[in-house]
């Protein structure tokens, strides 16, 4: 009697698993074809390649273009630019939380650290447009440089150290799973502290250090406040970083607040641009999760 309420239990549990994993598919399936028909429609009335491939990006003109490379370079440039910033300051601030802090200390600084995760992300904005903006036009005009107050480089030092909790903390999680066995291994045969990180730690890690590199990006390429407060709406085909230029997201919310119908090209096109990013966010959670199981299968670790 106990074994089968017990087994009455288990089959219950594991029904709602598994309908809440379904909804999870279903809802991520649903969000693909909310954007995909609308995004065909959109490319039967322009031109698919030009679309990819363009350079002019003008819409609700006579004779409208839409070619979004200039946007495409845009969210290149300013996500490069914060993964720049982001990971060499949060895989240090890992290396040294799992590697030279004490217990107490870290438990400290991670929290501290992690509060930057929990900042609205207008508050990041209005730090960009109001404290770092004017000050690389203040740097570049000392080296003879002209840099607009909506820039790259701001948007994308900002965005960097919006992205620093998360490669931080992921990357601490990964450094301190690194089995002792390996430290231990190491100085027995001479190594120093440094060279056991340079050489055991690190490399056994990188499998996780990448794919919290490329959440960080993930996020990065998803946002829109920052841009929109730094970095500026206009498409700007451009390999200055001190050149005004804007994301993905920011034409995407461009083009919906329009006065335009809802089936025209102007519209529409925010589906196709919304198509092409969360594909390009799709194959790099993939890439993400990939290195995670190959981080694991390597150590033979189940959690992380």
């Amino acid at each position: 009697m106990i074994t089968t309420k017990g087994n009455s239990k288990e089959n219950i549990i594991r029904f709602l698993l598994i309908f809440a994993s379904v909804i999870s598919i279903i809802t991520t399936i649903g969000i693909l074809f909310s954007i995909f028909f609308q995004a065909i429609e959109f490319f039967q009335l322009k031109s698919f390649w030009y679309f990819l491939f363009g350079t002019e990006w003008s819409p609700g003109q006579e004779n409208s273009k839409f070619g979004a490379l200039p946007i495409f370079a845009g969210t290149f440039m300013i996500t490069v630019i914060a993964l720049l910033v982001a990971i060499p300051v949060g895989v240090g601030s890992a290396i040294y939380m799992s590697e030279y802090s004490s217990r107490l200390r870290r438990n400290i600084l991670k929290p501290i650290l992690e509060i930057l995760a929990g900042i609205p992300t207008v508050v990041y904005g209005f730090f960009a447009a109001l404290t770092i903006a004017p000050a690389i036009v203040s740097i570049s005009g000392w080296f003879g440089l002209t840099a607009a107050y909506n820039s790259a480089l701001a948007c994308g030092i900002v965005m960097g150290v919006m992205i620093i909790p998360i490669i931080a903390s992921l990357s601490d999680d990964v450094l301190r799973a690194v089995p002792n066995s390996q430290r231990n291994a190491s100085l027995a045969l001479g190594m120093t502290h440094s060279e056991t990180i340079r050489h055991i730690i690190v490399p056994s890690a990188m499998p996780g250090i990448i794919s919290a590199g490329l959440l960080g990006l993930s996020k990065a390429i998803g946002e829109t406040m920052i841009v929109v407060m730094a970095a500026g709406l206009r498409p700007n085909l451009s390999w200055n970083p001190l050149e005004d230029m804007t994301t993905v997201t920011v034409r995407i919310v461009d083009s919906l607040v329009g006065d335009h119908a809802f089936d025209s090209p102007d519209t529409m096109s925010a589906f196709a641009l919304g198509l092409v990013l969360f594909v390009v966010t799709l194959v790099l959670n993939m890439i993400s999760l990939s290195q995670i199981r190959k981080f694991k299968a390597k150590y033979k670790i189940n959690t992380l």
